[in-house]
């Protein structure tokens, strides 16, 4: 992944932009990493898998009560066996 300087970013910024399409670019000011440049495809992505994490104690009663009710519609025992690995998972991802 490339490193670039901040000033480098904006004196040319079309340039960088249209380099983002092939992997993030990390922006860095003073030597500090401070930001990441990344295409529009890659981010929506990204945020499309984003979940926030939130402590059990952050949920109300009606949330629990739609865990307590899930259901798994299956008459097959199942297992995280048949989850696939992280990367095998991107490949499969649709419009890829």
């Amino acid at each position: 992944m490339p490193a670039v300087p901040a000033s480098e970013i904006q004196k040319n910024f079309g340039e960088w932009a249209d380099k983002a399409y092939e992997g993030p670019i990390e922006i860095s000011r003073y030597g500090r990493t401070t930001t990441y440049l990344v295409s529009a495809p890659f981010f929506r992505e990204v945020m499309s898998t984003y979940r926030k994490a939130m402590p059990v104690q952050a949920l109300d009663e009606s949330d629990m009560d739609l865990i307590r009710s899930a259901k798994v519609d299956t008459d097959e025992p199942y297992t995280l066996d048949d989850i696939p690995e992280v990367e095998a998972a991107s490949h499969m991802a649709p419009g890829r």
